[in-house]
């Protein structure tokens, strides 16, 4: 190893160390050394002990830090239990918040300094050996010359170095000798590189994350995974770029990691001052909050007022619980948005992601399915070797991901999303590489109609591009149906172009407001008022993070009797009609919960009393009567339209003609015709037009062909056994 500081700093470490009982700490760890070989020493008691010694652990940390762990070792030895040349680190922990510097904010100022930056893990590479001390074999005359090797690249010896009596080697310099790195001999320390970026809360509107690359040694190499939020705290370091063989003037820049601090997994890093903490206060006891926060969000988009509501109380969320058994049940609320083209389902996603602590924005139609959940990548960043990468649900944990298009992603991509939706994990088991990763989030996603337009006479499983599987697991899912109707598309005509007026005023304030004394401003503030939200954007996510962080509500008696009352109230109707229908399952009682859970959170409620039960009703039965009852009543209801795509009903009149078919083969081997189904399904009340509704769709899959003729009248077989 290089020679270590100068004696006064280590001494004045040695002084710090025993008067803040660190010594005791040093014998605990010397005497189980090496397999605890780290002794983590708070800022603050550096700060409280010499401010200018932590003023210059700031400005020159590779000297104080160096000093710092001779001083360690100094004070290990005396406890005779440590070996001759070990290193315990000196790791610095909790700087203060004010201290650490933003990615995006790091300057050639920074250089060399020991900094502090957050964010989240985008990338992790394997844990592979680095040497540190390499020992060299001089192939002419054997002597073995050790190297402590500081770059990226091997540093060899200038020469075969001769001592001053004249041992030693052989003296001859690089050129005119080689040297062989001898593996035994040389001493190796873990490291693993990985890639941090900017949390997406601290981000503004639209702006791109930028990363940093940072390296981990020794000890605290391998402890943390894609979608991790740490500090790292470390010393910034530059390599030069290199074109070919030339060296340019610019540097890369990378840290090197002291010390890794998890941040709380419901920590969000959102600044709350007093006065906004007043306002937050103040609008909780507003009894119409939830109304204003939905009339908050994208009020530059007409109308969609019920489903505004429900995203209003997806900002929130429910409670995640675990059971005593350790059963996870999910509080995130997952909506789907299915419409018409032109009826602004991307204009609310990206509103929605940008007024959520944590939201992200993707295209299903430009991601893949790595790119939503996490992917085993292979690039230059990680010399060729596999890495985790982690995607849009991963970096989203524990806020909002708005996923837009989700219907034009490929079905291979769809299906990796079966288990970051209901468990709220995310596996990997690719390259070698096994990991389950954190996706709890809530999920927006919208989608076209499959033909275009939606229509609300057919069922929405074939409607959309999407499996029964995935479309169960949406907790809500709103048809957005663009219908001519003149009151409403006055109102909307209106609005649009009372919008378009209110964004040219505002150009025009910007550029003419100083010189032209004729400007209506009074006007102009008027309009302007009228299209901004209710609660500004800033406060209403300051005020979704405390709800979020704070407000954890529980269900009243009362509220727990109306959900069951409505449950059993809709799932007795499946048991009267006639078709034996399941119009409710369990899921949509969890949907209840979750919803009625939001509903007190949005309004800083202790508890879940009867009108958020009420609110929670109202919500799920409108999604239900849209999706599964073609807009009727509970009567009409059929789960199955969403869990099979097919609904009871129907799959009991495909039995009822399969039937029919296999006995009139009994009659006639020769085959049947449609004219013979029809006429035995009008038997048992199954009219023309379904019958041929399911001829066709049994035509189109294969089921039966075409094996000859009865009087001009074509005869069918089936092709399998049915």
């Amino acid at each position: 190893m290089p020679e270590l500081a100068s004696t006064p700093l280590q001494d004045k470490w040695e002084e710090f160390l025993g008067q803040y009982g660190y010594d005791k700490k040093i014998a605990s760890i010397a005497s189980i050394y090496p397999e605890e070989r780290s002794l983590y020493v708070l800022f603050a008691d550096i700060e409280h002990f010499d401010v200018d010694m932590a003023d210059e652990l700031l400005k020159s940390p590779t000297r104080v830090v160096k000093a710092g762990e001779a001083a360690v070792y100094q004070i290990a030895k005396m406890a005779q239990t440590i070996e001759e040349g070990a290193i315990i680190h000196l790791r610095i922990k909790e700087i203060p918040t004010d201290l650490r510097v933003g990615i995006r904010d790091i300057r050639s100022k920074h250089m060399s300094q020991f900094i502090s930056v957050e964010g989240l893990v985008r990338k992790a590479n394997e844990v592979r050996p680095r040497v540190e001390n390499a020992a060299f074999k001089c192939l002419r005359c054997g002597h073995i010359t050790t190297i402590f090797q500081e770059e990226a690249m091997v540093r060899e010896p200038m020469e075969c170095a001769k001592d001053e009596s004249g041992g030693g080697g052989c003296g001859r310099v690089a050129g005119s000798t080689k040297f062989k790195l001898d593996k035994e001999l040389s001493s190796f320390i873990d490291t693993e590189k990985i890639e941090i970026q900017e949390k997406p809360e601290g981000l503004e509107g639209g702006a791109q994350p930028q990363s940093l690359t940072a390296y981990v040694e020794d000890d605290i190499a391998g402890m943390i995974f894609p979608g991790a939020r740490i500090v790292i705290n470390g010393i910034l370091d530059s390599r030069m770029r290199h074109k070919g063989s030339q060296g340019q003037t610019t540097f890369d820049i990378f840290l090197n990691v002291n010390c890794i601090e998890y941040m709380e997994a419901d920590a969000f890093d959102i600044e709350v001052s007093e006065e906004e903490m007043v306002q937050i206060e103040e609008l909780s006891r507003d009894p119409n909050i939830v109304e204003t926060i939905r009339d908050s969000i994208s009020p530059t988009i007409f109308g969609n007022e019920f489903e505004k509501e429900a995203l209003a109380l997806q900002l929130f969320g429910g409670i995640p619980k675990e059971m005593p058994d350790g059963t996870k049940i999910r509080g995130d609320i997952h909506i789907l948005l299915v419409g018409d083209p032109g009826t602004a389902k991307s204009q609310l996603l990206r509103y929605m992601s940008d007024i959520t602590p944590r939201g992200l924005y993707a295209s299903g139609k430009s991601s893949t399915g790595a790119g939503l959940t996490a992917a085993a990548v292979k690039d230059d960043w990680s010399e060729g070797r596999w890495t985790l990468e982690a995607g849009v649900l991963v970096l989203a944990d524990k806020g909002l991901a708005c996923i837009d298009e989700l219907d034009k992603m490929s079905a291979q991509d769809r299906s990796s999303m079966h288990e970051a939706m209901e468990q709220q994990t995310i596996s990997v088991a690719k390259a070698g590489i096994n990991a389950t990763l954190q996706s709890r989030c809530s999920l927006l996603g919208a989608a076209n109609p499959k033909y275009g337009r939606f229509s609300e006479q057919e069922y929405i499983a074939d409607q959309i591009n999407l499996p029964p599987t995935l479309l169960s697991r949406f907790d809500l899912i709103f048809p957005l149906i663009d219908k001519p109707n003149a009151a409403e598309d006055t109102k909307i005509a209106d609005h649009i172009l009372r919008s378009h007026l209110v964004g040219e005023l505002r150009k025009r304030f910007e550029y003419e407001s100083d010189t032209e004394e004729n400007f209506d401003a009074e006007s102009y503030a008027k309009m302007d008022n009228s299209r901004k939200p209710q609660i500004d954007p800033d406060l209403l996510r300051k005020y979704v993070f405390i709800a979020k962080k704070h407000k954890f509500p529980i269900l009243t008696e009362e509220a727990i009797a109306r959900l069951k009352e409505y449950y059993l109230e809709v799932r007795k109707l499946g048991e009267s009609s006639e078709a034996k229908s399941v119009p409710i399952t369990a899921r949509q009682l969890e949907g209840f919960v979750r919803v009625a859970e939001a509903s007190a959170r949005a309004r800083m409620g202790e508890e879940v009393n009867i009108d958020d039960a009420e609110r929670a009703i109202r919500i799920v039965r409108e999604y239900l009567r849209r999706v599964i009852g073609r807009g009727g009543d509970e009567l009409e209801w059929d789960t199955d339209t969403l869990y099979i795509g097919v609904p009871q009903s129907q799959q009991q009149r495909l039995m009822a003609i399969r039937k029919i078919m296999k006995n009139l083969l009994k009659e006639d081997s020769q085959g049947f015709t449609v004219d013979d189904v029809i006429r035995e399904a009008e038997a048992i009340n199954i009219t023309e037009d379904r019958v041929r509704t399911i001829w066709e769709n049994m035509r189109k899959s294969g089921d039966f062909f075409q094996s000859g003729r009865r009087d001009s009248e074509p005869l069918f077989k089936f092709a399998h056994e049915l």
